[in-house]
């Protein structure tokens, strides 16, 4: 299985340390060498972290090594902290903050060419969901235009909107059958993110063609994350 944290606008550089800490001395006796973790902090937090048993990304970047561009970050800043894994395509990049699926599109084809491990992920609004799931994967499938689906070091987390940071998350039966949809169109490991939790990890963990989760609210704690990740 494949672990992600998404801190979000969440830690500091000191509470992040504090946190890998927690972190890495419970995985060192209890973690299945099978299972993958990525940790993603914000900006500010980045920093020299090093582990076997954990990869630190970002939430985002600017596609450009550097230059005139306010407020962004780019390769050169990535660089001083060898961070060479990132998230792309969140829907809160998407409808908060405006990103259109070119310049995801844009941005993906950049940190592809530079090798990065990406997260890419995907989701759709309860009114595209309430349509019926012909709708849903038309609508999922859109957000793959632009996107080189071969590239072997990607993988797709799969975030329906509505169940991000709501508490609901989409049923077993919803889950599996668009899991199984994805499949047919891109073949990389597939994670679910949305109102995960250590209630219900087991059960999403055991469904086919989930190969991991993206985790938001519960990764903000160590200790509800190792539930999740030790379960």
């Amino acid at each position: 299985m494949i672990y992600a944290a998404n801190f979000k606008t969440n830690h500091t550089r000191q509470s992040t340390r504090e946190y890998l800490g927690k972190l890495q001395a419970k995985l060192l006796l209890e973690l299945n060498p099978n299972d993958k973790i990525y940790i993603f902090p914000p900006l500010t937090a980045l920093d020299e972290y090093s582990s076997s048993d954990f990869t630190v990304g970002v939430q985002n970047a600017y596609p450009v090594e550097k230059g005139a561009f306010t407020g962004e970050v780019g390769l050169e800043q990535l660089a001083e902290f060898n961070i060479n894994t990132i998230l792309i395509g969140h829907s809160e990049r998407r409808d908060i903050l405006g990103e259109s699926q070119e310049q995801i599109a844009k941005k993906f084809a950049f940190f592809k060419e530079q090798g990065f491990k990406i997260i890419y992920c995907i989701g759709e609004s309860l009114e595209i969901r309430e349509q019926g799931i012909e709708s849903v994967m038309e609508h999922l499938i859109s957000q793959f235009d632009g996107i080189d689906t071969t590239y072997e070091n990607f993988m797709v987390a799969y975030e329906p909107i509505w169940a991000i940071g709501t508490g609901r998350t989409a049923s077993v039966e919803e889950i599996t059958q668009t899991h199984n949809e994805l499949k047919k169109v891109v073949d990389r490991p597939l994670l679910y993110g949305g109102s995960v939790k250590g209630a219900n990890i087991a059960q999403i963990s055991a469904i086919e063609n989930v190969n991991g989760v993206l985790v938001g609210g519960a990764s903000l704690n160590p200790e509800s994350f190792l539930e999740l990740v030790l379960h």
